[in-house]
């Protein structure tokens, strides 16, 4: 974990500048993609699944090497051959991890997250998924690769390249690419994917290689009639992205106990995404957007001092990262954990005082009077090993938070919607 820890300093500020660059660009073109609520909702859920993925957490149910060592059908030498040769077998099965997520209600939960920003742009490109890998099973798909005799020492190479080399096509400032666009996935094609639109809906399913989609009937052009809206047939309507991770699931469990057929109660989970029990819908009715083009955002209002709190609270939160980060290698795991629970608390805490949830004021003056106390009465849980300026660092952040959440209690955020 070291060494993606290491990885992570080099790539967290280029996915920053990169998105900067998006940013200037489009308020140069007066053609602004972002807007500073959802953007820090997008960056928080990405933080969210790095702490997971540093912290180690979840559970595996096979493993690659184990399935390489019982079923490979040939070894071939390192070359660049073989690194190809596994780079294509990387997205053949995430083309299909993918379509089973899009495929089935309870799996569904693993990637509404990344779908869940009602903008497309790069930033949207980090929002991804804590329940993704919590139960692991994805080297199921890596079947191809394994019968290829693929070593596991080149996967571990290439995942992050692959990951990072889906980054750069969340956007609208690119149009269509031209002979590219039969062989790699492009903006366009993306663009489609993330849409809501009846004819893009569960479309364009590859990741690098737009050649799976064409194989196996999941293709679609973006079409100039059909401007592209973005976000999910059930809006989720938060800015917390913990909350997201686990909206979709939690309506499952709600639907399964009101359902009156026990065959229902089962196999809800395991039916197309978005199906119900008749007797569920009929009685507890979701509302699903059903004109695209009237679409309305989430948008609560915001005053100066709103935007000022998440400012301060994202800006904390990087300082948070970067420490944990640089230090990583030298912490114990305790020291670690409480890192992982510093952040995401005040992630939750924060983005949900900005959904304008009334119990959020407490949650929030309640992280920060605790905070407070294990500063002054340190446990052996709580970043023992971190130097005194950071410690005074922390006092004044959780002082600070306090003070901002009671005063933003005095005019707390305002639930709206606004016509997109």
């Amino acid at each position: 974990m070291e060494t993606y820890a290491n990885v992570l300093l080099i790539a967290l500020p280029s996915f920053m500048v990169l998105i900067l660059i998006e940013i200037i660009y489009g308020i140069w073109k007066k053609d602004l993609t972002y807007n500073l609520m959802d953007t820090i909702s997008s960056l928080s859920s990405g933080t969210t699944n790095m702490i997971k993925d540093l912290l180690g957490i979840g559970f595996i149910i096979i493993t690659y090497p184990y399935i390489l060592e019982n079923i490979a059908l040939i070894k071939l030498e390192e070359s660049i051959g073989l690194y190809v040769i596994a780079l294509i077998c990387m997205d053949f099965a995430s083309y299909w991890n993918h379509r089973l997520n899009h495929s089935i209600n309870v799996f569904w939960n693993r990637h509404v997250v990344h779908h869940s920003s009602e903008e497309f742009n790069l930033a949207c490109g980090l929002r991804q998924s804590i329940s993704k890998n919590l139960i692991g099973f994805g080297a199921l798909f890596l079947i191809p690769a394994a019968l290829f005799g693929v070593p596991q020492k080149i996967i571990i190479i290439l995942a992050p390249l692959h990951l990072f080399g889906q980054f750069w096509y969340h956007t609208r400032h690119i149009g269509k690419l031209g002979l590219l666009e039969y062989i790699l996935v492009t903006p366009s094609q993306h663009r489609v994917h993330h849409a809501i639109n009846p004819e893009y809906v569960d479309k364009n399913l590859s990741a690098i290689f737009c050649i799976w989609d064409r194989m196996f009937g999941t293709f679609q052009e973006e079409l100039d009639e059909k401007p592209c809206v973005y976000g999910t047939l059930k809006p989720v309507q938060t800015w917390n992205p913990i909350i997201i991770n686990f909206q979709h699931n939690w309506g499952l469990a709600k639907d399964a106990w009101r359902a009156k057929n026990w065959l229902d109660k089962f196999k809800l989970w395991f039916m197309p995404t978005g199906w119900r029990p008749k007797d569920v819908a009929e009685r507890f009715p979701i509302a699903i957007v059903e004109n695209v083009y009237s679409q309305e955002k989430y948008a609560p209002k915001y005053s100066t001092l709103h935007k000022f709190y998440a400012i301060f609270q994202f800006v904390c939160i990087n300082i948070f990262i970067y420490v944990l980060l640089t230090n990583f290698g030298a912490l114990s795991l305790n020291t670690q954990l409480s890192f992982g629970l510093l952040i995401s608390t005040t992630i939750f805490g924060f983005t949900s005082l900005l959904d304008g949830h009334k119990w959020a004021f407490f949650f929030e003056i309640s992280r920060g009077i605790l905070g407070l106390l294990f500063l002054v009465y340190p446990t052996e849980f709580f970043m023992l090993e971190i130097n005194f300026p950071f410690t005074i660092f922390l006092g004044m952040y959780f002082s600070l938070s306090i003070l901002t959440t009671c005063w933003m209690y005095q005019s707390p955020p305002e639930r709206s919607l606004k016509a997109a």
